[in-house]
């Protein structure tokens, strides 16, 4: 009986390496892949401290993910990464590409929309509608754009070290005192949509909406 049991046992693990030996050969051997060792944001440039590599069956490799961190130093993050997301290909921006272009998917632009919308009231990554006042001919207003993404907001003192209390260095808080500080909105846009914004910043007024993250339908009545 003992005998038995030693070879029925034998025959079940023998069974088991078996089918651990064939999951084994449909995944493929390990691979190195590129991940981010922490969160990163949209728009920053891949140091070797925030890039970590790990090994993950062949078949679970993302598409254009890389073996070497060397490969990814340098490059910039088209798109955030999460802390253990593999760095691929289509998630980095094209080498030696400007800081701007660097950060423009393929096949959008980036179109300037002046605005007197204030500094701060608009960030990165916002959605805006942007509409059209013609005062010629029959005075109309427009929807040009809707729904198109803030790639980066411009203003005099934004991104910079502003002069103390701003205004040039002069000591005047010009927020403070009521005066218009000019604003810039980067916006991502397709090719048609940034020829009807030319034609529209040539011969019309512009003016921003902001669109709600949530995408809410509008209350009856609006």
């Amino acid at each position: 009986m003992s005998v038995v049991l030693a070879m029925a046992a034998g025959l079940s693990t023998h069974a088991y390496l078996a089918r651990v030996a064939t999951a084994a050969g449909a995944v493929g051997p390990p691979v190195a892949v590129v991940v981010a060792a922490g969160d990163v944001a949209r728009g920053s440039a891949l140091s070797p401290r925030l890039l970590r590599v790990v090994r993950i069956p062949k078949a679970y490799a993302p598409p254009g993910s890389f073996s070497r961190v060397f490969d990814v130093s340098g490059r910039v993050a088209l798109s955030d990464l999460a802390t253990g997301e593999a760095v691929t290909k289509s998630r980095l921006a094209r080498v030696r590409a400007g800081p701007v272009a660097s950060l423009i998917p393929e096949g959008l632009r980036a179109f300037a929309v002046p605005t007197s919308l204030p500094v701060g009231a608009v960030e990165a990554g916002d959605r805006i509608d942007v509409l059209a006042t013609f005062s010629t001919g029959q005075p109309h207003t427009e929807n040009v754009v809707s729904g198109v993404e803030v790639l980066l907001v411009l203003g005099p003192f934004r991104g910079a070290p502003a002069h103390p209390g701003g205004a040039g260095g002069l000591g005047l808080d010009a927020a403070a005192a009521g005066v218009p500080t000019p604003t810039t909105l980067l916006v991502l846009v397709s090719e048609e949509q940034e020829r009807r914004l030319a034609f529209a910043r040539a011969f019309a007024d512009l003016e921003v909406a902001i669109a709600s993250r949530q995408d809410l339908p509008a209350a009856p009545g609006t």
